[in-house]
């Protein structure tokens, strides 16, 4: 049996589900910026359901994606409001907090390329705003070598270990989604050394043969899945909305959390949910893990 970490679900779908509000290009940013309040509640909800780390609604929160909306000169103050939130309710529940670090202009675009040395700085500019307040980073849905390698780069000197999320073909676990052959990291991983790393926002079925890849590079493993039917053309355009996207409604929390067990049996130590992956999945998955014998770290 293991000692498993249990990350928290997805935040900003989560935030977006329950405002009640119509979804816009800031995605969670937006709906943090109304209600900032609902984001503590969402932390709560996964600590209640047995997650011990509460991931920051950061993952938006770049100076990159802020400029479009005129909002850049607010970044402190965002990134002030996540990580108090998270704070709030780690309070009642205990835990460790994980800063998000997402991709700098969008997620599954590798084909926007940005430049290694500019993310460097930007990473590291948030990075710098969190360290101070955080347990670790969590670099997410890093589609690309490109994308890995600024991101490493500009969390090397952060002072918090640092976790590497990387986001597969839903058709294919073994490729990014970039198309790039998933063992491929292996330089990267070899020459920044994350502390763990990890599959995230891609179908769970695409999981397993993720996993049989980057067992091999040495270090703590895991992932965590989306909910999504698949991501379709219309996401993949400048400044999208996530209702161009689909739930799937054949991954219930106890269909999601055989699919998380399996990770387990294949070695995995770190599992959660990512976007359409709320509270009651992560409630399934902590009652399965358990059950089996694991101990949630």
């Amino acid at each position: 049996m293991a000692d498993v970490t249990l990350l928290d679900g997805s935040i900003g779908q989560e935030l977006v589900k329950r405002s009640g509000d119509r979804p816009t290009p800031l995605w969670s940013t937006r709906v943090m910026i109304d209600k900032p309040d609902l984001l503590a509640e969402v932390h709560a909800a996964y600590f209640r359901s047995g997650a011990t780390i509460a991931t920051t609604n950061t993952y938006a929160i770049h100076r990159s994606r802020l400029v479009r909306a005129g909002i850049e000169d607010q970044m402190s103050i965002l990134v002030d409001t996540a990580l108090s939130r998270a704070e709030q309710a780690r309070r009642s529940a205990g835990g460790r907090i994980a800063g998000a670090l997402g991709p700098l202009l969008a997620s599954y675009r590798p084909d926007l390329n940005p430049d290694p040395d500019d993310a460097a700085r930007q990473f590291a500019d948030l990075a710098e705003m969190m360290a101070d307040r955080v347990d670790l980073f969590l670099i997410e849905t890093v589609s690309s070598i490109l994308e890995a390698e600024g991101a490493l780069r500009g969390t090397v000197n952060c002072g918090k270990p640092v976790w590497l999320a990387l986001s597969v073909l839903d058709e294919d676990g073994t490729r990014l989604r970039s198309g790039e052959a998933l063992e491929d990291i292996a330089p990267l991983v070899a020459r920044f050394a994350p502390q763990a790393v990890l599959i995230n926002c891609a179908r769970p079925e695409a999981i397993p043969a993720a996993l049989e890849v980057i067992e091999k590079l040495g270090c703590p493993f895991g992932a965590y899945a989306n909910g999504f039917t698949g991501i379709t053309d219309d996401f993949l355009q400048d400044a999208p909305t996530v209702d161009a996207l689909e739930s799937r409604l054949d991954l219930g929390p106890d269909a999601y959390a055989q699919h998380a067990i399996g990770w387990v049996a294949q070695g995995a130590t770190i599992v959660g949910g990512c976007c359409e992956v709320g509270p009651d999945h992560i409630k399934a998955l902590a009652d399965s893990l358990r059950s089996a014998g694991h101990t949630i770290v």
